[in-house]
C-alpha cells in the first residue's frame, strides 16, 4: 500500500512480499541440511540453509519495523492482531514440545525389553539434577524476572532501566547457552544412544535453539531501545520477545522436572 493512499479503516493491508516463499524455501534447505549433516553426508547444505534463513529473518523483521515504527501502520487494532498471532505461534510451539515430552514419557513409563525393562535404560548414567541443571534453571528463572523488570521500566518511561535490564537478560541468556554447551561436552552418554540419549538431546537441544533465538530477539530489542523505537504505549516488539522468553522459561521447568529429575538413575560423577 502506498503511503499516500487514503484509508477509511484502521487495518494494515500489507504490500506483496517475497519473504514468506523465500522463508519456506530456506526452511526446507535448512531441514534437508540437518538430515544430511546427521547422516554424516555434508554440513554445507545446513550452513547454506541457516544463512538464507537468517537473512530472511533480518529483512522481514526490517520491513515490519519500518511499517510499525516509521510508516505508522501498527494501529491499536493491528497491534491486537499481532498479539493474537503471537499467542497462536506460542501455542504451536507448545504442541511442538509436547511431541518430545510424549516420546520421553512413552519410553519412561513403558520401557521395553531392549532397555532392560527399566528407565533410564540399563548402563545409562544420568546427570545430577542438583548440579549444572539446577544452576541453569536458576539462570533462566532470573532472566525471566529481569525481562519483566525491563518491560515494566519501559511502561513507566524509564528508558535507562529498560536498557540495563535488557542487557542483564541477554547476558543471562548467553550464560545459559554456555552452561548447556558445557553440559553437552560432559554428557555421560553420546548423542543418539538409544531412547534416553535421543530424547534427551532432541528435547534439550531444541530448547537450547529456542533460547538462542530468544536471546537474539532480546538483543534486537536492546538495539532498538538504543535507537529509540519503543514507547510506553507502543512496544509490541519487546512484548512479543518477552512472551517468547517466558515460554522458553516454562518449557525448561517442565524439561528439568521430566528429564533431569524424574526417574533419575545412576548419576555420573565428573
Amino acid at each position: 500500500m502506498a503511503e499516500g493512499h487514503s484509508r477509511d479503516h484502521s487495518y494494515h493491508l500489507v504490500d506483496p512480499s517475497p519473504w514468506p516463499i523465500v522463508g519456506a524455501f530456506a526452511a526446507f534447505i535448512l531441514t534437508l541440511g540437518m538430515v544430511l549433516w546427521f547422516h554424516d553426508v555434508t554440513i554445507w547444505v545446513f550452513i547454506i540453509g541457516a544463512v538464507i534463513t537468517a537473512y530472511v529473518f533480518l529483512v522481514w523483521f526490517r520491513d515490519i519495523i519500518k511499517e510499525g515504527e516509521h510508516q505508522g501502520f501498527h494501529t491499536p487494532v493491528v497491534q491486537l492482531g499481532l498479539r493474537y498471532g503471537m499467542v497462536l505461534f506460542i501455542a504451536s510451539e507448545v504442541m511442538f514440545f509436547a511431541a518430545w515430552f510424549w516420546a520421553y514419557y512413552n519410553a519412561a513409563l513403558f520401557p521395553t525389553e531392549t532397555m532392560g525393562g527399566t528407565w533410564p535404560p540399563e548402563g545409562v548414567l544420568t546427570f545430577n539434577p542438583w548440579d549444572l541443571p539446577l544452576l541453569n534453571t536458576l539462570i533462566l528463572l532470573l532472566s525471566s524476572t529481569t525481562v519483566t523488570i525491563a518491560h515494566h521500566a519501559l511502561r513507566n518511561g524509564n528508558y535507562a532501566g529498560l536498557k540495563i535490564w535488557l542487557w542483564v537478560t541477554v547476558l543471562l541468556g548467553i550464560s545459559f547457552t554456555g552452561c548447556q554447551i558445557l553440559e553437552y561436552v560432559e554428557a555421560p552418554f553420546p548423542f543418539g544412544q538409544g531412547a534416553y540419549g535421543s530424547t534427551f538431546f532432541m528435547a534439550t537441544g531444541f530448547h537450547g535453539a529456542h533460547v538462542i533465538i530468544g536471546t537474539i530477539c532480546l538483543l534486537v530489542c536492546l538495539i532498538r531501545a538504543y535507537a529509540g523505537h519503543f514507547k510506553p504505549d507502543h512496544h509490541f516488539g519487546l512484548e512479543a520477545a518477552a512472551w517468547y522468553w517466558h515460554f522458553v522459561d516454562v518449557v525448561w521447568i517442565f524439561l528439568f522436572c521430566s528429564i533431569y529429575w524424574y526417574g533419575v538413575g545412576p548419576i555420573a560423577h565428573h
